[in-house]
């Protein structure tokens, strides 16, 4: 005989079965972000931030993926204070494979509280090298026993290798993934994000907040893209980007110069030449470099003016290319102007200011063909006798009234010297 089932019973039952799923804790967060080029000012305000949105959000851990081949010194140091102050526990992993961390690099990988490579990559070769300008004996050993003391400090807060730390300053040594895991560099070699996140879940860190105990295996993965104004300000950065924008500039504003009041190119030109000018903070920039490329430009207008049979072209060319050359002082080829677009570039604008510099002086000679200026010069005929009081011309097929200084007789060739109205002053041809 079966007992009576109330309908308090079903609900207490189908409540048993119910709270645990309103009960289930929320599943954590991960936030990760891709640092792929260059160390430069851009790149160090993005970790700055995702740090400050990783933080907001309590995630559990921010992962930066990153690949660099180094970059500047200022801006990784401000990435390093921010990783260090961070109360979200930060990842730096060396990917995908053929990535690097290269000079800056590792020192933003020994300051992450967690370190990992993926499998064919390498770290390594952080020996300060001057941007922009020549340091001597003293200044480099200063610069480099400053560097190898950073980076010995951030190996041993994160119970690092210091000593490898030191040689990678000192040195220049370099290491791949297996063997930066067995001289204890890294923390880990794993293939990708997955994985990295089931590896390093249940690991202790150590944030400014205290001990913490990763929960990352079931965590969600939040990708933080850069936003538009960085992504716009770290394409310029780029030291081709800068050096098109720069030429852009000087376009512009000879154009404005040449032709008043169509204000577009002046506009463009100013705008081109102030995102230049902000990527050149960013870059080892030789500003004796800048100077003979506007020397250059000069060279290229007068050349049109002056007649120096291509002597002042020539020198212009010569100005250019050095300039160009001179522009971007650094060891580091990411830092470097690239020749396959500085050779097309001297030759645009060498071809461009020698022809519309040209066509312009060629316009602005031209003998006007409409209005007042036309008809000064022009030639006809006396239709009457002409005096101080007046007469009648023929010119272009039309008849005008006109007047002259000197006595011209009907049928004579004449010239007209000045308009005033609708009345010519005119001259007897070869009077």
């Amino acid at each position: 005989m079966f007992a009576k089932v109330t309908p308090v019973a079903i609900l207490f039952f189908a409540a048993t079965l119910i709270s645990p799923l309103f009960s289930e804790e929320p599943r954590k967060e991960v936030l990760v972000i891709t640092i792929n080029g260059a160390i430069n000012p851009v790149s160090a305000e993005y970790i700055g931030k995702s740090i400050q949105r990783a933080q907001k959000k309590k995630a559990e851990a921010l992962v930066i993926e990153l690949d660099t081949p180094g970059g500047l010194d200022t801006s990784m140091r401000n990435a390093v204070k921010d990783i260090v102050a961070s109360e979200v526990p930060v990842v730096v992993f060396v990917a995908p494979s053929g990535a690097r961390a290269g000079s800056a690099g590792v020192f933003i990988t020994m300051a992450a509280h967690i370190a990992a490579m993926a499998p064919g990559t390498n770290i390594g070769a952080a020996h300060p090298v001057a941007m922009g300008e020549k340091m001597d004996k003293t200044m480099a050993e200063k610069a480099t026993n400053d560097a190898a003391a950073y980076i010995q400090s951030l190996a041993q807060r994160r119970g690092r290798n210091a000593a490898w730390a030191e040689d990678a300053v000192r040195k220049s040594i370099s290491a791949t993934e297996t063997e930066a895991l067995k001289a204890h560099v890294i923390d880990l070699v794993t293939s990708n994000i997955k994985s990295l996140l089931t590896d390093i879940d249940g690991r202790k860190v150590q944030t400014v907040l205290g001990e913490k105990v990763l929960q990352t295996k079931n965590a969600v993965v939040v990708r933080e893209e850069m936003s538009l104004r960085l992504k716009i300000l770290n394409l310029i950065s780029d030291p081709n980007v800068a050096y098109i924008l720069m030429l852009l500039g000087f376009y512009g504003l000879f154009f404005e110069l040449t032709s008043p009041g169509a204000v577009f190119p002046g506009v463009i030109g100013g705008i081109c030449l102030i995102l230049a000018f902000y990527a050149f903070q960013t870059l080892p920039v030789n500003y004796a470099g800048v100077l003979l490329i506007i020397l250059a430009i000069i060279l290229f207008i007068l050349d049109v003016k002056v007649v120096s049979h291509g002597v002042l072209a020539i020198g212009g060319v010569i100005a250019m290319l050095i300039g160009s050359l001179m522009l971007f002082e650094s060891p580091g080829p990411f830092m470097r102007l690239s020749l396959f677009l500085m050779l097309p570039a001297i030759i645009i604008t060498t071809a461009f200011f020698t022809l519309t510099v040209g066509l312009a002086l060629k316009a602005r000679r031209r003998k006007p063909v409409t209005g007042r200026e036309e008809l000064i010069g022009s030639e006809g005929s006396a239709r009457s006798d002409i005096t101080g009081d007046g007469g009648m011309v023929s010119l272009h097929g039309e008849l005008w009234s006109a007047y002259s200084d000197d006595a011209v007789v009907k049928d004579d060739k004449i010239v007209v010297e000045d308009v005033t109205g609708l009345r010519l002053k005119v001259r007897k041809k070869g009077g």
